[in-house]
């Protein structure tokens, strides 16, 4: 069942996405908004990014020729972005009454800069404590799938960030970081199954669509949302 976030002030429902790279993330984040929008207000937001600051932060982030960029500086980039993005989209919406349904959040961070780089989890957790005012999920749907698989799909993706064939900075790392991330998620959502749903990544785009809007509309009236409510934006 969805929890309430506890957030004073807060009335809408904080949705996220999380996965390894080519799990099918912004490809099922846009299928939900589009397949969800007509039923319930809804935007849709990216991060990093999602703010024209957190947008320059994520060039920086994804961008080869940083590659010497310590655990610590990526691990507070990632956070600042995120600050931003609290401030200026996620908390208004929800404050709003709006669904936020969004392309990562603190998990991300847990599972790439703690697992992936080394980095203490309470270190992490801490530092985005502070981005985020506390902030969290009320669900949060992970697409798994295995890091060879995904670096395969997200190093040959057209239309993205990173050098074709090569991927970003982050998808550039070895199989090893990416199975240290994938582990990360995988724990996580163990430690939270009432906030994780965990699905397969590597089936069919359609099938992974289809179990992912019932799971959320299954969820949605759990939570009694009204069906039909008008769309409340266009995506970030």
């Amino acid at each position: 069942m969805i929890r309430p976030s506890g957030q004073a002030g807060i009335r809408g429902l904080f949705i996220t996405i999380e996965g390894p790279e080519g799990s099918g993330k912004s490809t099922q984040a846009r299928r939900l908004y589009e397949a969800l929008r007509p039923e319930v207000p809804l935007i849709l937001a990216r991060e990093p990014g999602g703010t024209p600051v957190g947008e320059a932060i994520r060039a920086v982030l994804l961008d080869e020729r940083y590659r010497g960029m310590s655990a610590e500086t990526e691990m507070l980039l990632f956070a600042a972005s995120r600050a931003q993005y609290v401030a200026e989209v996620v908390r208004p919406a929800l404050e709003a009454g709006t669904c936020v349904l969004s392309e990562r959040f603190v998990d991300a961070s847990i599972a790439y800069q703690a697992y992936g780089r080394g980095l203490p989890v309470e270190v992490v957790r801490r530092v985005n404590e502070v981005a985020t005012g506390g902030l969290r999920p009320d669900l949060t749907l992970l697409l798994d799938i295995d890091p060879a698989v995904g670096l395969a799909r997200a190093r040959a993706a057209r239309g993205k960030e990173g050098v074709p064939g090569r991927g970003d900075r982050l998808e550039q790392e070895d199989e090893a970081f990416h199975a240290r991330v994938r582990a990360g998620f995988l724990q996580l959502a163990r430690e939270e199954p009432a906030r994780f749903e965990v699905f397969d990544g590597s089936r069919p785009a359609d099938e992974v669509h289809a179990v992912l809007a019932a799971g959320v509309r299954r969820l949605l009236r759990a939570r009694r949302w009204p069906a039909g409510a008008a769309p409340a934006g266009d995506p970030a």
